[in-house]
């Protein structure tokens, strides 16, 4: 059974996760801290509750989500996993420091191309990786199957969807990811997104209203 230790990390109240089994290991997604107060809030948590940090797992390559990638993983000596699709704005996403103002995180870092369909694991856990681009290029998703978890980046919030006007994002591309991929998970499967609260994915069925049947990708196939 997975234990779920959330983080809230920088300005943009990044949701960093620490998903730890009974073995003790762990994996980090999107270590977004900026400050040492922060950086300290990850680790005293692994030392109070003697866990070995075993990866680094990216739902996307943003700033927001990788200000701390780089320290994380000098201090735990630990692989980083990611979409190849989004290689160029995790290394050269300048435009989003520009416009926001942010100081650009060193991400010189060697990272391990995920794809749709590939397992990731820890201890005894295994989390298998949807790819779901839209918000960018090389979005994923992570599900605990067996547990009903899905952490879900920035592509599905409680409520609302991922953003897609910054470079790289494209609301169809988006929409039919969430369609295809996430909603036909079972309703009960609990969700963890970059952002905001955790939600269900019975509850976006019912009530995120971008995903309401007027929003659905329209084929036009239907109507001959």
């Amino acid at each position: 059974m997975i234990h779920i230790k959330n983080f809230v990390f920088n300005d943009f109240r990044e949701n960093c996760y620490l998903i730890s089994d009974e073995t003790g290991e762990c994996a980090v997604i999107d270590p977004g801290y900026r400050t040492d107060y922060e950086k300290r809030l990850l680790d005293t948590y692994i030392a109070e509750n003697n866990l070995k940090p075993s990866k680094i797992l990216l739902t996307h390559g943003h700033f927001d989500h990788v200000h701390g990638l780089k320290d994380c993983v000098q201090t735990y000596g630990i692989p980083v996993f990611m979409c190849g699709e989004d290689f160029d704005i995790l290394h050269g996403g300048n435009w989003f420091h520009e416009k926001y103002g942010f100081d650009v995180p060193d991400t010189d870092v060697e990272t391990n191309d995920i794809k749709d369909g590939d397992t990731v694991s820890f201890g005894n856990t295994e989390m298998e990786v949807l790819q779901t681009p839209g918000h960018s290029p090389g979005c994923v998703c992570f599900l605990v199957r067996n547990e009903k978890v899905l952490f879900s980046g920035d592509t599905l919030f409680a409520g609302s969807i991922g953003r897609t006007d910054h470079p790289g994002g494209d609301y169809d591309t988006l929409m039919k990811s969430i369609f295809e991929k996430l909603m036909v998970l079972d309703g009960d499967v609990e969700v963890f997104p970059g952002h905001g609260p955790s939600t269900g994915i019975a509850e976006e069925r019912m009530k995120n209203p971008f995903l309401l049947p007027f929003n659905e990708p329209f084929d036009d196939e239907q109507i001959h």
